[in-house]
């Protein structure tokens, strides 16, 4: 019975010459600008100090994010040969005959990107003299828009799939094959979104924790969590991971959320 509620799933790949990957990593990056925009104002710190964030944080998120998905998911082929190490920086792939071709980056790892991130800002605080926990939890609080819309786009993919499931929901990836699977990339996009208008509302009622790291251990706790459980859904994407009690996703969440609870710890020391 549950066959005739399935979803199938088999969107066309984008906007005229625009893919929709492309296009959900510029809205959610384009709507956290504006958001901490939005909180700098609030604040009162200049313009000059939030004019250079957005190119921090785009290098530090790519970057760290192909990396992540390189080292972690991929070892073999990109850290064994020259060929591989060039592809890790341009979005190419060498072919058997000698020749290449465009791919775009195939492969980008939310821990990598997580972590390049809080590296570029941390080089931010250093060129601007902020506070890094004022940035990191500004940056926190805007987080959950990018992450919702990053999602999205592996949705519009047919990536990042979900196990075979016979729940009424459950997506027919055409792309893939043709059974019903988790929509995995769509639970995180909910969660993330709910996750920023969680955020939004707690900084209406407590700005005062803004600068102590709380936000942004809430939000590092919250996501990785979330992201551990929900991998229980999901397929696993490499090959190695099927012998391993955890897969990759949650083995790189762990000191995550272990962060994340030790900063929100932190700043009740703080605000004591």
């Amino acid at each position: 019975m549950n066959e005739f509620l399935f979803i199938t799933w088999n969107p066309n790949e984008g906007i005229g010459p625009f893919r929709w990957y492309g296009l959900c990593w510029l809205i959610g990056l384009a709507l956290a600008y504006l958001v901490v925009k939005r909180l700098y104002k609030e604040q009162k710190i200049k313009d000059e100090l939030f004019d250079p964030l957005f190119i921090y944080c785009f290098i530090g998120i790519l970057l760290g994010a192909r990396l992540g998905h390189c080292i972690f998911y991929e070892p073999d082929h990109f850290l064994t040969s020259g060929k591989g190490f060039v592809e890790m920086f341009l979005p190419i792939r060498f072919l058997a005959d000698g020749g290449w071709k465009y791919t775009g980056f195939q492969g980008l790892a939310s821990h990598g990107g997580t972590l390049g991130l809080i590296i570029a800002l941390w080089l931010y605080v250093k060129k601007t003299k902020l506070s890094i926990w004022r940035v990191l939890d500004n940056i926190a609080i805007a987080t959950g828009t990018t992450a919702c819309f990053i999602r999205l786009g592996n949705l519009m993919n047919s990536e990042i799939i979900g196990k075979v499931t016979d729940v009424p929901w459950a997506f027919v990836f055409e792309r893939v094959d043709m059974l019903p699977r988790h929509p995995g990339q769509l639970y995180e996009a909910i969660a993330y979104g709910l996750l920023f208008f969680v955020m939004w509302m707690l900084h209406k009622r407590m700005p005062e924790k803004i600068g102590t790291g709380w936000y942004f251990g809430f939000c590092l706790t919250y996501i990785f969590t979330f992201r551990f459980f929900i991998e229980y859904t999901k397929e696993i994407q490499e090959a190695f991971e099927a012998s391993m009690p955890l897969d990759m996703g949650q083995l790189l969440s762990i000191p995550f959320v272990v962060v994340g609870i030790a900063c929100m710890a932190r700043s009740k020391r703080v605000t004591g």
